[in-house]
């Protein structure tokens, strides 16, 4: 059984229910964020489904130069601080750069390390120093085994509130193939597993200059993912993803949310039972 991390006033891992990421990719306007994150925690109270809300105040890996990448950490910082204060939810975000991780913690209650800097030592040595509980993603080229080192890293800090999240393997080129095993594997070497349902389906620069996706599969594979024991869910959402700002061709339509939130709920709570 893999060790538990305490978020909030709930805990991921250890057996207990299956829990909730989820927000737009990236931090587009308030107005968005705040009207986003009171949907989702409508959704999610009314199921009883533990929620973790994220959104970027900056994407630092865009193809394109000329990619929208978000308003930056202090006005990011500013209104991921009044989802907190508005909506009484935990919140989690992405860090760049070992500088960014104390001044980001001192909002957020998990720093998350993007998939392409999952071997970035000094990136997690801090942002595990500052003791927050840290969602590190498994990077597209990273073995699941091989994430047991990365994890060291940031224990040897002291900090054991780690997560390790999938979300898909690099299959030639402008393509992700999702490995459910890793999720097992993952799991084995002693953390909660995260299943990224939105990022496990982008097609990476397969637009040219900007990335596309195969949303159609997020609620399959959510499904399977969940059916394999994962312990929490993570998902880009979006009110309107054809004008989103990043990562429209792989967002979840906030609309059906829902739906896939009762299914994954069901099959989680069949295989609890099972454990």
């Amino acid at each position: 059984m893999a060790t538990s991390v305490k978020i909030g006033d709930f805990i991921i891992g250890g057996g207990n229910k299956l829990a909730l990421i989820a927000g737009p990719c990236v931090i587009e306007s308030e107005d968005l964020v705040l009207t986003t994150c009171e949907r989702i925690k409508e959704i999610t109270s009314r199921h009883q489904i533990p929620f973790i809300f994220k959104s970027s105040y900056s994407k630092a890996n865009r193809l394109n130069i000329d990619s929208y990448s978000g308003p930056g950490m202090e006005r990011g910082l500013r209104i991921l601080e009044k989802v907190k204060k508005e909506f009484d939810v935990p919140v989690l975000t992405d860090i760049h750069h070992p500088d960014e991780a104390h001044p980001v913690s001192r909002v957020v209650d998990v720093l998350q390390i993007p998939a392409f800097l999952c071997r970035q030592t000094d990136l997690i040595l801090a942002a595990a120093k500052t003791g927050k509980p840290v969602n590190i993603k498994k990077g597209q080229f990273m073995a699941p085994e091989d994430m047991l080192s990365i994890a060291k890293k940031a224990e040897s800090t002291g900090n054991k509130n780690i997560l390790l999240t999938e979300r898909g393997t690099f299959f030639g080129y402008h393509n992700l193939v999702v490995d459910l095993r890793s999720l097992l594997i993952m799991r084995n070497l002693g953390y909660p597993v995260v299943f990224d349902a939105t990022h496990s389906l982008q097609l990476p620069g397969s637009q040219g200059t900007y990335s596309g996706g195969a949303p159609q599969f997020i609620m399959p594979m959510a499904r399977a993912a969940v059916a394999c024991g994962s312990d929490a869910l993570f998902l880009e959402t979006h009110p309107d993803v054809r004008n989103a700002l990043c990562d429209k061709d792989s967002m979840l339509p906030l609309d059906k949310l829902e739906e896939l939130l009762i299914q994954v709920k069901g099959i989680d709570e069949v295989i609890r039972k099972r454990e």
